[in-house]
Order: structure tokens, then C-alpha cells, then sequence
């Protein structure tokens, strides 16, 4: 049974994820040649202040449209 784990920033609608779901099944059934009903997957989503880029938060390095910089 082929699990894909996608670690995502939080922010992205339903419909963006199940999209998300819907096309890394796919890929993967077609790439290993197994059924689609074979194939989970799982969408973690962790807050802008639990992502670190390069030392910082993600919160800090790329903040919220409409806020500002701390």
C-alpha cells in the first residue's frame, strides 16, 4: 500500500487539498503501476510559526498577505 505524507503551511482550502489528493494518487497509481484504491494520502498542516526558512519562521520570512513584517 503506497502512502505520500505532503507536510503543507496551513492556508489552503479544501477543495485546493482534495485536489492535491486526487492528482498524487493518481501520479502514484500510474508511476507504480498499482490500483488507485491502493493509494493513501495524507496532508499534515503545520502553523506559519512551526516552518522555519533558512534560521526564521515562515510567519516571519513571508508574512500573511495584508500584515506587516515583525
Amino acid at each position: 500500500m503506497p502512502l505520500i505524507q505532503v507536510t503543507l503551511v496551513e492556508g489552503r482550502t479544501p477543495a485546493q487539498k482534495h485536489a492535491l489528493i486526487r492528482s498524487l494518487s493518481d501520479a502514484m497509481a500510474e508511476t507504480l503501476e498499482v490500483p488507485l484504491e491502493r493509494v493513501r494520502v495524507a496532508i499534515y498542516e503545520v502553523s506559519a510559526d512551526e516552518w522555519g526558512i533558512g534560521g526564521q519562521p515562515y510567519a516571519t520570512v513571508r508574512p500573511a498577505p495584508g500584515s506587516t513584517p515583525s
